[in-house]
């Protein structure tokens, strides 16, 4: 099994990166576990308290629960991976069986930001995009997915998101194998990560 992790600001374009990586595969090769289901569940919070998390801070994220889930498919053993819900904050009470696969795509802002999932990967990558890109792509999915208005999303990026990348997020660079400018747009960047995952597939 091989184990990769994929990390990069908020609005970065990881996800274009993902799914780039997952199309020039073969098919049924490979399972990407979003960081984001593991997510502490915080829908008992009132309204006024779940618009004051902080989802780019790393103490938000359940990393033991992510760990033992990796640990498993490894052992050859199938998880029970949550889903979370941005709107409620809170884990949904459904969650998606996932078994274990040639190749684990780990994907999140804060991937490389504990010490002990790093050393789960494989292949460390950081998608690195420049700011206002990232803003503009922010803005874009918080108003349609995530229900926030434009002030509020201004507000949350000024108040967390460009803080955390700051402290957190872009500090992690340092730790990965491959950097990747310009996220999904790099078809040269993106060819030889799928050429080196090609060449260690198991």
């Amino acid at each position: 099994m091989l184990i990769i992790g994929i990390a990069g600001g908020s609005g970065s374009g990881k996800t274009t990166v993902v799914n780039k990586i997952v199309e020039a595969l073969p098919d049924k090769v490979v399972t990407v576990i979003p960081q984001d289901a593991y997510y502490y569940d915080n829908g008992h919070l009132s309204k006024e308290e779940k618009l004051k998390i902080n989802f780019d801070h790393p103490n938000s994220i359940e990393w033991e629960l992510l760990i033992k889930h990796l640990d498993m498919l490894k052992k050859g053993e199938p998880i029970e991976k949550p889903n979370y819900n941005y709107v409620s904050c809170a884990r949904m009470d459904n969650y998606d069986i996932v078994k274990p696969n040639k190749v684990i795509i780990v994907e999140g802002i804060l991937v490389l930001t504990n010490d002990l999932l790093r050393e789960h990967l494989d292949i460390k990558l950081f998608v690195s995009t420049d700011s206002d890109d990232r803003l503009m792509r922010i803005i874009q999915r918080d108003t349609i997915s995530r229900g926030r208005s434009i002030d509020g999303v201004l507000t949350h990026y000024s108040k967390y998101v460009k803080l955390m990348h700051e402290q957190f997020i872009e500090p992690t660079k340092r730790f990965a194998d491959v950097i990747i400018p310009q996220g999904g747009k790099n078809r040269v960047a993106i060819e030889m990560v799928v050429s080196r995952i090609k060449m260690q597939l198991p």
